[in-house]
């Protein structure tokens, strides 16, 4: 069993930057991948990005490239996403998730979610 919390939301203007912070409680942490998430109003959750177990490896969507970088501090039990030159496009709901085996794009593969943390940016 993985618990995530989320926090680090907030409302911020077109180009600043946010950092989310999601964290795990659980024995099993350090053994997931995790993955960030996003559900804007009336669109489906889609994959933001992604980040092995052990930390080496990381997939991103196309759209964040570039701008946002996930990581991840095993003994923390932490995953953070950094968030810069955002745009108004990226308004969200952010959530993290957790799988017990490698990365995965599909809401469907991930066994444990987050209650999710809004992000507003404004243009």
């Amino acid at each position: 069993q993985v618990q995530l919390v989320e926090s680090g939301g907030g409302l911020v203007q077109a180009g600043g930057s946010l950092r989310l912070s999601c964290a795990a409680s659980g024995r099993t942490f350090t053994n997931a991948a995790m993955g960030w998430f996003r559900q804007a109003p009336g669109k489906e959750r889609e994959f933001v990005a992604a980040i092995s177990a052990s930390g080496g490896n990381t997939v991103y969507t196309e759209s964040v490239k570039g701008r946002f970088t996930i990581s991840r501090d095993n003994a923390k039990n932490t995953v953070y996403l950094q968030m810069n030159s955002l745009k108004a496009e990226d308004t969200a709901v952010y959530y993290c998730a957790a799988r017990a085996s490698g990365i995965m794009t599909r809401t469907s593969r991930y066994d444990y979610w987050g209650q999710g943390t809004q992000v507003t940016v404004s243009s």
